[in-house]
């Protein structure tokens, strides 16, 4: 008898609770302007994905080889983070892997970072995302790369 009794009254308040919804105009429904803007705002310049899938704006450092970690950036300085690129001073930090990586060294090269092509973020369409990245060494460089690398980010 009790069991009938409460789920009488779970239903009838779940059937006032949508006739409330259903009878609330859609501009009260809707979020307040200042958190729209707030989204607005925040998705207005592109992010840098990370390894993890955390969306980063001027990031400090910014692991380039995820599966390993055999290439870093790391003291980043930021001149420029806009709707088309972004731009940095920093180091990259690569693994010689010699004789193999467990067993190499690190060494650091001065680099400038541009990232540009901004997309939308398949994890969230809403937010733009910068999808290529370019490395220019102005001067000593890892063995195997060019004086500038440029790789698609991952999305």
């Amino acid at each position: 008898m009790h069991i009938r009794a409460l789920t009488t009254t779970v239903t009838l308040f779940a059937v006032a609770t949508l006739a409330t919804a259903a009878g609330t105009p859609p501009a009260a429904r809707s979020a307040p302007a200042p958190v729209a803007q707030a989204v607005q705002q925040r998705t207005a310049v592109p992010v840098l994905v990370d390894c993890l899938w955390h969306p980063q704006v001027r990031p400090a450092d910014f692991m380039l080889a995820c599966g390993d970690g055999n290439s870093r950036l790391a003291s980043l300085h930021w001149s420029r983070w806009d709707a088309d690129a972004a731009r940095a001073k920093g180091v990259n930090w690569v693994n010689d892997c010699k004789p193999y990586c467990a067993a190499g060294h690190f060494h650091a090269y001065p680099v400038t970072v541009r990232l540009d092509r901004p997309q939308p973020w398949k994890k969230q369409p809403q937010v733009a995302h910068y999808s290529r990245i370019t490395l220019e060494y102005p001067a000593a460089r890892p063995q195997q790369f060019g004086p500038t690398v440029s790789y698609p980010l991952w999305d």
